[in-house]
């Protein structure tokens, strides 16, 4: 009677290790699996070097999204960014995103300087954009003068 108790401890014991491990698999891997609280929105920029997806989307210097994913769309000659961004958050139809960088070596993200304009819809698209600046490139016209 003891052996069977210790095995049923001991497989309940396992059983709440594997729910544990799936729960913080799903949850640390932003995997919307139960809920759907963000609404998609599209951008195309000409350039988006070092930016990744998962990357954050900030407006006004606060975290609203994530960068979803990046396509090379090579018949317009962009990138198509495709974020995420959390429902509640109202961006106007002129808002412009801007690839930047945090801190002067860091990670890039997205900015989203907010307009005036009406309110985006469920997968819009942001028309203006501005690349990320290429600080390689910039010290380089520097150092050989051509700036």
């Amino acid at each position: 009677m003891k052996k069977y108790s210790k095995e049923t401890a001991v497989g309940i014991f396992v059983f709440v290790g594997l729910l544990a491990m799936a729960y913080m698999s799903v949850k640390l891997g932003n995997v919307g699996l139960f809920t759907d609280s963000h609404w998609s929105v599209e951008a195309s920029f000409t350039d988006v070097s070092g930016l990744k997806a998962n990357a954050p989307v900030q407006m006004y210097g606060v975290k609203i999204g994530y960068v979803n994913d990046i396509v090379l769309n090579q018949k317009d000659g962009v990138a198509d960014v495709n974020m995420k961004i959390r429902k509640g958050v109202v961006i106007s139809d002129d808002a412009i995103a801007s690839v930047k960088t945090s801190g002067l070596i860091g990670d890039k993200f997205i900015k989203i300087t907010p307009g005036l304009g009406s309110p985006l819809e469920e997968d819009g698209f942001i028309f203006d954009t501005e690349p990320a600046l290429d600080l390689e490139d910039l010290i380089s016209k520097f150092a050989f003068g051509k700036v």
